[in-house]
């Protein structure tokens, strides 16, 4: 309960540091996304079905009379939760640096360099007992009782740019599924030219710490990453690498050792975008308590063409395939999808 005071004494304390000078200013944003994936698995019947990711934000904020911008935002619709209130406050501070209080998220992840891939909405299923991981931040777990600090621009050195995040439990005790305790995480992004080609380069690193009632993990959740992306005039190449322990959190309290290394390139020509990317992944995973022995493994290979119909109207052609395997065994689950649809953004 101490923790929760504190937290909720610091927030209201930030917050009424200086009067607000007008009425919160509102802005909306969303983006409707539909279209038809064509699957075929690597065993079974072929299938087809419509795809919608709809998206809509309404995102608040003003200026204090000192200059420090306070805002949030909520997401009133999307295709999997309906609504999305768990965002927290930003504070954006005159100097250029930010503090997220509540929910703040995790520092690592922030950082992690973004890999070209598909840009269509196409997915393929795999069997849910294979815990490889294609993502570079697959281990940055926090808790919305957490606060992440991101420093100004040319921190230290020009280009540079830090974020340090915490977060603590919520007081109750652990049950059957494991639960996150705390974390502490921090990421760095550097950014520079040379010659014709602009550079970036992020990494973090995340410790968290979690329980289940009466059982522990072998490895708490924690990990590194860290990527590069190049750009040279339209053409965008990038480069990621991650390695870390994590727990899935769900009922199966499934700790897996992991590894992700990924690529990709972008090439924009006028109205046409082309993606593609690669990524390899794999995990040893056991049950809570007990460390993995056999691999599993998930190999993706993911390209798109979007065109620029009108001004935020895009038409996208997409295409993912995925070869996996559980517990050393072929996945007959995995296989490719196809997709095609169009974006329409504000």
């Amino acid at each position: 309960m101490k923790k929760e005071l504190l937290m909720g004494t610091a927030l209201v304390s930030t917050l009424g540091a200086a009067s607000v000078a007008e009425a919160v200013t509102a802005t909306m944003s969303g983006n409707h996304q539909t279209g038809i994936e064509f699957d075929s698995p690597t065993s079974g019947t072929d299938t087809n079905a419509q795809i919608n990711d709809n998206n809509f934000t309404v995102s608040l904020s003003e200026t204090t009379d000192g200059g420090m911008t306070i805002s949030s935002s909520f997401k009133v619709m999307d295709e999997n939760t309906k609504e999305d209130y768990d965002a927290g406050f930003t504070l954006a501070f005159t100097d250029g640096s930010k503090l997220d209080v509540i929910a703040g998220g995790n520092a690592a992840g922030s950082h992690a360099v973004s890999i070209p891939g598909s840009a269509g909405a196409e997915g393929v299923t795999i069997t849910t007992a294979n815990s490889a991981s294609t993502g570079l931040d697959f281990m940055t777990g926090s808790t919305a009782l957490g606060v992440e600090y991101h420093t100004a621009s040319d921190f230290f050195a020009d280009g540079l740019k830090m974020s340090f995040s915490a977060s603590t439990d919520n007081g109750a005790n652990p049950g059957t599924t494991y639960k996150v305790d705390s974390h502490f995480a921090l990421g760095a992004t550097y950014v520079t030219d040379l010659g014709d080609t602009a550079v970036t380069i992020g990494a973090g690193y995340s410790e968290t710490e979690g329980s289940i009632d009466g059982t522990s993990p072998t490895a708490d959740a924690n990990g590194v990453h860290m990527g590069v992306s190049a750009v040279t005039g339209d053409l965008t190449v990038a480069v990621g690498f991650a390695d870390g322990d994590y727990i899935t959190g769900d009922s199966a309290n499934i700790e897996a050792d992991a590894e992700v290394v990924k690529a990709g390139i972008k090439y924009v020509t006028g109205d046409l975008t082309f993606n593609l990317g690669v990524a390899s992944g794999t995990a040893k995973d056991g049950a809570a308590g007990t460390a993995g022995t056999t691999e599993d493994s998930k190999d993706v290979t993911s390209a798109s063409i979007s065109y620029a119909v009108a001004a935020g109207v895009t038409a996208i052609l997409g295409y993912t395939d995925v070869d996996s395997s559980n517990e050393g065994s072929n996945d007959t689950t995995d296989g490719s999808a196809w997709y095609i649809g169009a974006n329409m953004s504000s």
